[in-house]
């Protein structure tokens, strides 16, 4: 039983949080984005969130000590830049008295990126359609999935995207088991995942952050398409505008940055141990015609690049062949 003074400390701290941020929001900072949104589960809210948190970090982090962030994908683009200016840090090696000096150090990785792995592009695919319905693109992912032998951890955009692959492609290769996230656990489904090689995961943002399945059970990443913000994500539409009305490119500062840490973080998930061999499909054509593109394949590993839709079905089942003569052994 919980002491009552402690009980009464916890009932103040959560109405005085309520007070704070119902007060952030009726003040109506500039440096704010308040919206409402409305959740089938938890009915409605009102959101506030800070616009940057830049000169925060600037002001309260940056400006009297010395500090080391250090994350396998902070250089986007092939550089720190883009993440360095969403902490409040400008370019690198820019001079300038009351401006915080940094350096960006890459230490390399342990794996042999080009060796392990194929970075395949399906550039003959039709542009993404905003409600995730690309019979194409099913299809792609169909071949995809036979010629790997299951093993594939399908990241997707949105939920709903999800959630028609998985229905379309439990009809249509039955012989793969396709788990879905929501169904069950992350951790039975990801427990699952890699106990069966011929098994397939499908999901949204947290497998693109959280999942480790080192060796043959993970052979095939695929992405549906780039993973920008929606078009109607307040609080990545305000800071696009924020960025444009100050003279910058809105789009790359805040839509591209945000696709390419999402990809970097999807992408790592292929290769985790020095023995592991597959590749990344990204079934979004504009990876390879955009001029945005360079930018994102500039921040995935350095992965053999491909658009040959043939040449990866030939790797893919030469990797899946190898992979099941290692497990009869």
């Amino acid at each position: 039983v919980q002491d009552e003074d402690a009980v009464r400390k916890q009932a103040l701290a959560s109405v005085e949080t309520v007070h704070d941020v119902a007060e952030r929001i009726t003040n109506g900072s500039e440096w704010d984005v308040v919206w409402y949104e409305r959740h089938d589960r938890f009915g409605a809210s009102l959101r506030v969130a800070p616009m940057s948190v830049s000169g925060l970090l600037r002001e309260k982090l940056f400006a009297d000590r010395s500090v080391v962030l250090t994350s396998a994908t902070l250089k986007l683009g092939g550089d720190f830049n883009g993440v360095g200016a969403s902490l409040g840090l400008a370019p690198e090696g820019t001079e300038g008295e009351d401006l915080p000096q940094w350096k960006g150090v890459d230490v390399g990785s342990p794996f042999d990126y080009p060796r392990q792995g194929i970075l395949y592009v399906a550039k003959h695919l039709s542009r993404p359609a905003r409600d995730g319905d690309r019979a194409d693109m099913l299809d792609e992912l169909t071949e995809l999935i036979q010629a790997a032998g299951g093993r594939t951890l399908g990241l997707f955009s949105s939920m709903r995207a999800a959630q028609l692959a998985a229905e379309e492609l439990r009809s249509r290769i039955p012989e793969f088991p396709i788990l879905l996230q929501g169904e069950e656990t992350l951790g039975e489904l990801i427990k699952n995942f890699a106990a069966d090689p011929k098994t397939c995961l499908f999901g949204t943002l947290s497998l693109w952050q959280g999942v480790d399945v080192p060796g043959p059970s993970c052979q095939l990443v695929v992405m549906d398409k780039i993973p920008f913000p929606r078009p109607d994500d307040p609080l990545m539409s305000a800071r696009q505008k924020a960025v444009e009305d100050a003279g910058g490119n809105g789009f790359m500062a805040v839509a591209a940055t945000h696709a390419a840490l999402l990809m970097a973080q999807g992408a790592g998930r292929l290769v985790r141990a020095s023995g592991d061999r597959g590749v990344v499909a990204v079934l979004d054509q504009r990876l390879a015609t955009a001029r945005y593109g360079s930018y994102l394949k500039a921040s995935l590993p350095d992965f053999w690049y491909t658009t040959d839709r043939n040449q990866v079905r030939k790797s893919l089942a030469a990797i899946d062949a190898a992979a099941k003569k290692s497990e009869a052994e």
